[in-house]
């Protein structure tokens, strides 16, 4: 009776668990479950996805991160990072928007003020981009992240 209870319990702890988180669970092997990164390597997700949010153009910035990968040196609150984002291009727009909806609420962060969680309608707009990963890394450098 108490393993059938305990089945139980984590169905229902994953029915109802953010969608994001799911998907996050892809992320969580370079950014770390608690979104601290690997130094040198994968940047922090913790404490940096709002300054991202308010630098103009960084929501957009975001999804492309998501959809096109990213490659090249990047600054992380004064920390040099030179892993390799892969491409997520073959998830849904729901999902890209459910993952940057969890990564802009965990670990402390919070969307900015005015700022709404994405949609895949964003994420669909973006989609027809067709970015390589250094050119996200040059999207990147014009928002002007330290």
């Amino acid at each position: 009776m108490k393993k059938i209870l305990a089945i139980a319990v984590l169905f229902f702890a994953g029915a109802f668990a953010q969608p994001g988180a799911t998907v996050y669970q892809s992320c969580a092997g370079c950014h770390q479950t608690s979104g601290v990164g690997i130094p040198g390597v994968f940047p922090p997700l913790a404490g940096h996805i709002p300054q991202v949010l308010t630098a103009k153009g960084g929501r957009q910035y975001l999804i492309k991160v998501v959809l096109f990968g990213l490659q090249g040196e990047i600054m992380v609150k004064g920390q040099k990072f030179n892993g390799s984002m892969p491409v997520f291009a073959s998830l849904k727009d729901a999902d890209i928007a459910a993952v940057l909806n969890y990564i802009s609420t965990q670990w402390g962060n919070k969307f900015p003020a005015g700022e709404k969680p994405f949609t895949d309608a964003e994420v669909k707009a973006l989609r027809a981009s067709k970015l390589t990963p250094a050119q996200v890394a040059e999207v990147r450098k014009k928002l002007g992240l330290k």
